[in-house]
């Protein structure tokens, strides 16, 4: 079977999946049940300063979103960092990481945007074991208002400042946790490697809010009558984070910077997503936080038979690998033709494509009188709507026309070579 061991940024685990910071990660109890079920390394709860007291609310603190089948898609939290004290939890930290050596054990940090408080709380965490830190630059709720989480990572000079004093206050691994409440990632990421640090870590929660009480006229989750804004994750999010996390890892001004990979991970295949896209690892929390510990175990057995599948022996050998393959809009080959097929053996008759094609497409699917629907191939543009909205999988699928055709709807004939597009003349940057 594929070995599965991680190295990430010379942090070693026996599997490249980590529970992130949150909730699953608070207290010794959980940290040890997740390291028996078999998870390769834990960021514990974002830590802060004593003297600085974190009070959350008594009160309900998740909403969510759900799919028709009640399936949770995405999960909003007002939850603040750890409101344990900071002695208490490092003294956990110290005996998990004694009697777990073989796992990383990473410290999510976030105090006031002041060098003293870094320089104190840092090499005291540091005398736990713990391998590397985090730091949190990225809650978009509660503690952005008092200078700390995204109020940070929204500006990159501070991320930079910050970075570099904790590096100068540790020779451990620094990751930095970047917010996704930004317009462009690149910024704040070519700050974090400016001041030196090691990795980082996205996406952290986006700023949202899930849902209205329309007979109280309150958000949700609601607290005496009043809501707020709070931190959104889970599979919903995962498009988001692909996409941030290939921007970093195809810039040039980021490309190498180690990337751990967070939003919406679920699956195996989830996980072999990000790291095609260039994550060296995977942070996972909404999924333990649904189904528990245990499904580690699909994870990590789901990742090792696609990889022997594959041909992979090692988790080094397929990161990054889909990254070339991420490119900008005008340089996609306009050359290249497709047109869908319905499997009249597969089709069941529901004229979702029909419906959806007719009325907001390009109407290119035909239906008789006894509900048989045809793809007109002189309308299609291979828009691939039918396929996404057809209940039944592989019942419609697109077919690449031969290169040497004529597309049947515009009447042009498909070059010999697709690649053509290099030097076609519509091709704004052809040479």
């Amino acid at each position: 079977m594929a070995d599965l061991t991680s190295k990430f940024c010379g942090i070693s685990s026996p599997n490249p999946f980590w529970l992130a910071s949150a909730p699953p990660t608070d207290k010794e109890y959980n940290v040890r049940r997740a390291f028996d079920a078999g998870w390769g390394g834990v960021v514990w709860k974002t830590l802060g300063m004593e003297g600085a007291p974190i009070v959350n609310v008594n009160g309900p603190r998740y909403g969510a979103i759900w799919g028709a089948d009640r399936r949770l898609l995405g999960l909003n939290n007002i939850e603040l960092i750890t409101d344990r004290p900071l002695e208490i939890n490092l003294e956990e930290m110290a005996r998990v990481k004694k009697d777990f050596p073989d796992r990383a054990l990473i410290a999510s940090v976030m105090v006031p945007c002041e060098e003293p408080c870094w320089k104190e709380i840092i090499p005291r965490i540091a005398e736990t074991g713990v391998d590397g830190f985090e730091l949190n630059f990225g809650c978009p709720h509660g503690m952005s208002e008092r200078g700390m989480g995204s109020a940070v990572g929204q500006v990159p000079d501070y991320i930079e400042m910050v970075t570099a004093w904790v590096k100068n206050a540790t020779a451990l691994p620094v990751i930095v946790k970047l917010t996704p409440n930004i317009t462009n990632i690149i910024h704040p990421a070519t700050a974090a490697k400016a001041g030196g640090a090691d990795a980082v870590s996205l996406i952290n929660t986006i700023t949202s809010i899930t849902s209205v009480d329309l007979e109280t006229m309150a958000p949700e989750p609601m607290i005496d009558g009043k809501g707020t804004a709070g931190g959104y994750c889970g599979p919903a999010v995962k498009p988001i984070a692909l996409n941030m996390v290939a921007q970093i890892a195809r810039t040039d001004a980021t490309k190498g910077l180690p990337i751990s990979g967070i939003g919406g991970v679920t699956t195996w295949r989830d996980a072999a997503e990000f790291m095609a896209l260039g994550a060296g690892n995977v942070q996972v929390c909404t999924a333990a936080m649904t189904y528990g510990f245990a499904i580690i175990d699909e994870l990590t057995s789901g990742l090792a038979l696609w990889m022997d599948d594959r041909g992979y022996k090692r988790v080094d050998d397929f990161i990054g690998n889909a990254v070339p393959n991420v490119t900008d809009w005008q340089y996609l080959n306009l050359n290249y033709t497709a047109k869908a097929r319905i499997d009249q053996d597969l089709c069941i008759g529901c004229g979702r494509c029909y419906a959806a094609c007719e009325d907001t497409s390009h109407q290119a699917i035909s239906m008789t009188k006894d509900r048989i629907f045809e793809v007109i191939d002189a309308e299609c543009v291979a828009c691939n709507l039918c396929v996404n909205v057809c209940p039944v999988e592989d019942c419609i699928t697109m077919e690449t026309l031969a290169p040497g055709t004529t597309d049947p709807r515009t009447g042009v004939k498909i070059p010999k070579e697709h690649g053509d597009w290099t030097s076609h003349p519509n091709n704004p940057n052809a040479k």
